[in-house]
């Protein structure tokens, strides 16, 4: 018997943007599109059209471009936002309308102000704007986990009559159980009369680490889409992951009686691209996508997978995009061999020139490191990306950095400041933390450091090293990247990232902001 499919509603660029540091320009969003779309995720949020015209056009962008998938954007349940949403959408080959209207007791009194039945007035107005866009409408009760039954039953009854075709359930706070969430849509489904006339949706948050064991649930209950992010990226502790969702479903086919159509072999290369544009970091033992998610240690372990690999390894590496630190070029590679690896790994650029550039990076790199691995190549092009947004102001043009047993460190920086070189110099706990003070002597941006970090890109000393810097000022907050052999310089480059992001007036507003 065929299986049913189950729905893969991808909302990185949406809700998961909303992280602190995480919101994207909309070549950013472009470029995760189209990696979304190789994946053959099932509908794309591109964003929220109504919280600034940089989402706005960026949603129509995306739009543009997206043949494969769904494209769909989110609105509050006015009128307002629900058409300029259907605007951003309705160039897509297949657009939708996302809106919701918070459902909770405390949502409804202490945040909207209005009566339940103000309300339900409310949400079926919206469902009738949006279906004025296109017949691909979905709907979703917000806190709809601490919502009143019988509330939500009457709510959703009557936007399913208007239209919405498409319910989302959505445990906003992540306060949900697994056997209450997955009863939850159960019960919805039995007692609304009109329940099949729409698809039943879950979209989970991580407040308890449950997002995914929530998920799942809905669709043992009868949910056929799930809403979900690349690496789980989101606001607060983050949304249901979509690397995990969509491998148990593969993995555990005796159990559920649906499956998706993601090609799995690209969720490794996604989960490194959304990394790379947000700042955000996967950590190692990150299930899926981590660097240990296939490591094994233990002399038991490593015995049994050299024997049989299905002894300890329910999954194969390869299946969702793994591959062996495969040495790929080197300082002697030409351009095209550059080329031809770059459209394997499914990279993309923009231009000839900025193939060019990014094709010299490549020989400084291979200067310094004599092996380069694909994931050198993923870091190198996503570095080359970061440091390309409109009005750069600054550059950092050489750093000298001593650290010395009993003897202060210090770093001297020169730094282009709107074209101006500057010099600097200053002392430090570290060379890390005096190249810091060196540059902020210059600049003087007066930004909290928030989060330093660094991961290396692949194993051996002489790996790359990449770093996250995290600032915030003025209530907002950036993260900025940098790769270097040299952990020091490579520390310069993602605050020297952070710094312009700071200053850009290139669109990167939180869309709750």
């Amino acid at each position: 018997m065929k299986k049913e499919k189950l729905i893969i509603f991808d909302t990185t660029m949406r809700d998961g943007e909303q992280s602190p540091g995480a919101s994207m320009t909309k070549d950013e969003k472009l470029r995760i599109a189209r990696q979304l779309e190789r994946m053959r995720v099932d509908v794309i949020e591109a964003g929220f059209p109504a919280a600034s015209d940089g989402d706005f056009d960026a949603v129509r962008a995306v739009a543009a471009i997206i043949k494969d998938s769904t494209v769909c954007g989110l609105a509050r349940a006015n009128e307002q936002d629900v058409r300029r949403c259907g605007e951003a959408v309705k160039g897509a080959k297949s657009p939708r309308v996302h809106t919701f209207i918070a459902t909770s007791p405390i949502h409804m009194e202490k945040k909207l102000r209005m009566e339940p039945s103000q309300v339900i007035e409310q949400a079926v107005k919206a469902v009738k704007w949006a279906c004025e866009y296109t017949d691909n409408v979905e709907f979703t009760p917000e806190d709809a986990g601490r919502s009143d039954m019988d509330f939500l039953c009457r709510v959703i009854e009557r936007v399913i009559k208007a239209g919405a075709t498409t319910i989302n359930i959505a445990d906003t706070v992540g306060y949900t159980l697994p056997e209450h969430f997955g009863g939850l849509i159960r019960s919805l489904r039995e007692r609304i009369p009109n329940s099949d006339k729409a698809v039943w949706s879950a979209h989970c948050h991580n407040d308890l680490g449950l997002a995914v064991a929530n998920s799942l649930s809905a669709v043992l209950n009868g949910a056929r889409q799930i809403e979900c992010t690349i690496n789980g990226l989101g606001e607060r502790a983050g949304n249901a992951s979509l690397e995990e969702i969509v491998m148990a479903v593969r993995t555990r086919q005796d159990v559920f009686p649906c499956d998706t159509n993601i090609d799995t072999t690209h969720i490794v290369p996604a989960s490194r691209l959304v990394s790379g544009i947000t700042g955000f970091a996967v950590q190692p033992n990150k299930a899926i996508v981590g660097a240990n998610a296939f490591a094994h240690e233990a002399g038991i372990h490593q015995d049994g997978v050299l024997k049989s690999r299905d002894t300890y390894e329910i999954m194969r590496a390869q299946d969702v995009g793994w591959i062996s630190n495969k040495l790929v070029l080197g300082k002697h590679s030409g351009r095209n061999a550059f080329k031809v690896r770059l459209a394997e790994l499914g990279i993309e650029l923009p231009s000839e020139e900025a193939l060019n550039v990014a094709f010299k990076r490549f020989k400084d790199l291979a200067d310094k490191k004599h092996e380069i691995f694909d994931e050198d190549l993923q870091a190198l092009i996503s570095e080359e990306a970061s440091e390309n947004l409109e009005n750069d102001y600054y550059h950092l043009i050489s750093l000298t950095a001593h650290s010395e047993t009993g003897e202060p460190p210090f770093a001297k920086v020169v730094v282009s400041e709107d074209g101006r070189e500057k010099p600097a110099q200053a002392k430090g706990s570290g060379p890390v933390d005096a190249s810091f003070k060196a540059i902020e002597s210059i600049v003087k941006s007066g930004a909290e450091l928030l989060l330093y970090s660094v991961n290396n890109i692949t194993s051996g000393t002489d790996s790359q090293g990449e770093v996250t810097v995290r600032l915030s000022k003025g209530g907002r907050i950036v993260n900025g990247q940098g790769a270097d052999t040299d952990i020091v310089v490579a520390s310069a480059k993602a605050y020297i990232n952070a710094l312009n992001k700071l200053h850009s007036k290139v669109e990167r507003l939180n869309p709750q902001v």
